[in-house]
């Protein structure tokens, strides 16, 4: 019983000087939703995510990384979270979640002048696609039966591939896109999925802390602020 109760009291301590230490967020660099400017990290999600934590009291430090490495963090350490995360079926027993910092649909682009043409997935399978890695859209090309992928190591290195002309196209959000669409030559070809986006944190994650995180965001997103957000980064909510 003494072994019991000195376990106990020493998780409960563990548990208390990790929550002290505050939370881990890490995220990728995918502008609009999160980039750096200079030694800054913005974005539309980086903005929401500050204010849930500011809101809710907790303690916290965003870094970005890559998304394979930011993706396996939330996997494997205490008191981190990813973020901006899809929520899919499959991932959902990998985290513990709180969402949406935005709803959206993922589309299948092309560069403008490609000849390139897909009027769905059927079609789309026979080009060379590209994506990041341990993004969820890897997985979602893979369960729709693509093979011809080009994974690289973020967004930013797979929308160049396209533009050169070294992939024929890439998921995207669709909210993204309707900004991108203006500053570069794209298209949109298909759909390939719908989903919400979220905060995923490590499953061992304290509930009265995400409970807290979800309470804040889903007063940002009642009074308005998620949407000024958006508005702010020339992007428009998913409905």
């Amino acid at each position: 019983m003494k072994k019991l109760l000195l376990f106990t009291l020493l998780s409960i301590c563990a548990s208390s000087q990790a929550m002290a230490a505050g939370v881990m967020l890490a995220t990728e660099e995918y502008p609009p939703f999160s980039y750096r400017d200079g030694k800054t990290i913005k974005g539309a999600s980086v903005e929401q995510v500050e204010k849930v934590m500011s809101d809710a009291g907790i303690d916290y430090k965003i870094e970005m990384m890559p998304w394979a490495r930011a993706y396996k963090l939330a996997q494997t350490t205490p008191m981190s979270c990813v973020f901006t995360t899809a929520h899919s079926a499959k991932r959902d027993p990998m985290f513990r979640w709180v969402e949406p910092l935005l709803v959206d649909r993922n589309i299948l682009i092309t560069r403008s002048g490609s000849g390139v043409t897909a009027k769905n997935l059927e079609e789309a399978r026979q080009y060379t696609v590209g994506t990041q890695r341990e993004d969820y859209t890897e997985v979602m090309l893979k369960e729709n039966g693509f093979t011809k992928l080009d994974v690289a190591t973020d967004f930013n290195a797979t929308l160049r591939k396209l533009l050169n002309g070294r992939i024929d196209m890439m998921p995207i959000s669709e909210i993204y896109f309707g900004k991108l669409k203006a500053e570069q030559p794209l298209e949109k070809l298909t759909v390939l999925s719908s989903q919400p986006m979220g905060i995923a944190c490590e499953k061992n994650f304290p509930r009265e802390l995400l409970a807290k995180m979800q309470a804040a965001l889903d007063k940002l997103i009642a009074n308005g602020t998620q949407q000024t957000i958006f508005t702010k980064y020339g992007l428009s909510s998913a409905d």
